[in-house]
């Protein structure tokens, strides 16, 4: 194709991709298609029949309604972490709970393949963190408003060392004040 032929899409379908990449950036995306990636073989395997030849194997199980149970689950937590962001912690905890549950209920965590995306699906959602907005770099004035402007902390007696920046401990222990993390009986 030429480059005419994605002439019309260009701006329409960059603005799309921009647009997602927002979204995307906004919550752990990983984790929930992870999650919900493992959701579908451990939900899957228990009703599929294997054909070797003229022979069919049937992989039902008693605990078929369990496996279904379980992948289902996981593809509702998946769906939460993206949908409702603040709720991943939660909903990484319950995947890696169903994950480990579904190595006993459901042939192996879907033969293993299941198991381990729902256990890094769960992993990812815990440990995801919203990002903080970044900070202005010049005022209106044309002074500068981020962290690098500020005043250096003056050096502090006894200390051995000088941390750059501000105090944010607010312990009374940190290097600035010469305490250097020990605390003192009085």
């Amino acid at each position: 194709m030429s480059a005419e032929a994605h002439a019309g899409l260009g701006t329409k379908l960059g603005h799309m991709r921009h647009s997602f990449r927002g979204w995307r950036g906004q919550r752990p995306f990983w984790g929930g298609l992870l999650s919900i990636l493992g959701g579908i073989p451990i939900m899957y395997f228990p009703y599929a029949n294997l054909t070797l030849g003229s022979m069919t194997i049937r992989m039902a199980t008693t605990a078929g309604a369990g496996s279904l149970i379980i992948g289902v689950l996981l593809v509702v937590l998946g769906l939460t972490m993206w949908f409702q962001p603040h709720s991943r912690v939660f909903a990484g905890v319950a995947a890696i709970l169903l994950a480990l549950v579904s190595l006993v209920v459901s042939n192996f965590g879907g033969f293993v393949i299941g198991f381990l995306l729902s256990l890094l699906g769960g992993a990812l959602g815990i440990s995801w963190a919203p990002g903080r907005p970044q900070a202005a770099t010049a005022a209106p004035g044309g002074v500068g408003t981020g962290s690098d402007d500020a005043a250096p902390v003056p050096p502090i007696e006894g200390a051995t060392y000088q941390v750059a920046g501000a105090n944010d401990d607010v312990s009374g222990t940190s290097p600035d004040n010469g305490t250097n993390g020990r605390h003192r009986a009085g």
